[in-house]
């Protein structure tokens, strides 16, 4: 399929190839806009900063689902939640080398049909993540806070329920990605084939599917799950502060506020860029050749530091929690790996005498906390 100025002012800004070409007189009022900058520099950037978020995310996640693999008779809650998050994050990470190859001059050589798979496999996933990240703070929240366990061992349906839920409510936000996404030559950037949503124009449909799938990822990509995580992590801390003082409770601490803050530190950027470009995009906003490179290249730095959140949640969600550790430990050693033990089991004993983050060991009482 070829693209021309005429049928399509607007390439997809979409969460893997986030950037878009404007028509050159909608963009600089009849000057010609040069991309060829952007261009160079995501062919660069994305490929160097997708291998490393591949490379990173696959071996934390590969050993966060073995661990936890080897112990699955003594999941926690929490425990089955991260399980299908680490699996979540691990297909979301598959996908990232067809976005790089796409950055790069080959452009996408895989065709329409898997552009709509590894496209609607994308945001599956990377809704399942976000959800999934809800789902443990309402878990944690429930149980440290209000003593009240949403699920327990005598219904572990419930709880594979809710992921099914989740896998389920994702795969439906992806339905966009099967009907629109195509593997698209753009004659404006060399002949370069992209695989991109190509949206029927404004004046061809009574929707903007455009503008409907940008508040959709909005809403129920960031704002809403950011609401949870902030709500339910303050609750969490002020409860903690009303208990004993101890190191325990001064750790869970810690470890709240590193979920928090990585949690933000890589998507906020992202969503705020996105939002600005959301603006550009509806007119609300002037725009300028100058001002459309740079939220260009503000989009495609922005979108891959957001990516390499998969890559960090292995190591927020289990390797900062000492039993987990003390697990993997343990595992090593029978492998013939020699490891000093002294500090980590200590630390280990002694989460096992304090109960300071939970009140049961229903739902926290986890490998992965």
């Amino acid at each position: 399929m070829e693209l021309n100025e005429e049928d399509h002012l607007y390439l997809s800004n979409n969460n893997y190839s986030d950037y878009e070409y404007f028509d050159n007189e909608d963009c600089c009022a009849g000057m010609v806009c040069d991309f060829q900058e952007d261009i160079n520099f995501e062919a660069v950037f994305i490929p160097v900063v997708y291998s490393l978020a591949l490379l990173v995310g696959l071996l934390g996640n590969s050993l966060l689902l073995w661990v936890l693999g080897r112990r699955s008779n003594t999941w926690s809650v929490t425990d089955n939640f991260i399980v299908h998050l680490g699996v979540a994050d691990s297909l979301l990470l598959v996908t990232l080398p067809f976005w790089a190859t796409q950055a790069t001059p080959v452009g996408w050589v895989f065709g329409t049909p898997f552009c709509k798979v590894a496209g609607a496999l994308f945001t599956i996933n990377f809704y399942c993540g976000i959800f999934l990240l809800a789902c443990i703070s309402l878990d944690r929240y429930l149980s440290i806070v209000h003593a009240t366990h949403m699920y327990s061992r005598r219904k572990p349906w419930m709880v594979q329920a809710s992921c099914l839920s989740v896998w389920l409510l994702s795969l439906l936000l992806s339905i966009p990605d099967w009907v629109f996404l195509k593997a698209i030559n753009d004659t404006r950037i060399g002949r370069k084939v992209e695989c991109i949503h190509d949206y029927p124009l404004r004046s061809q449909s009574d929707i903007d599917w455009r503008l409907v799938s940008r508040l959709f990822y909005h809403i129920l990509g960031f704002v809403l799950p950011s609401a949870i995580l902030i709500f339910c992590y303050s609750c969490i801390l002020l409860r903690l502060r009303q208990g004993p003082h101890g190191f325990q409770k001064q750790r869970a601490v810690l470890v709240i506020l590193a979920l928090v803050v990585v949690f933000f530190v890589c998507w906020t950027p992202y969503n705020v860029t996105l939002m600005i470009d959301t603006l550009h995009m509806n007119h609300t906003m002037e725009h300028s050749c100058t001002s459309r490179n740079s939220l260009n290249k503000a989009i495609i730095v922005t979108a891959c530091l957001a990516y390499l959140h998969c890559s960090l949640n292995p190591v927020l969600y289990a390797f900062m929690g000492v039993k987990f550790r003390h697990q993997l430990l343990k595992m090593l050693r029978s492998l013939g790996c020699r490891v000093k033990t002294r500090a980590w089991l200590q630390s280990a004993a002694s989460s096992r005498r304090s109960s300071s983050w939970s009140e049961s060991g229903h739902t926290s009482n986890s490998m992965a906390i």
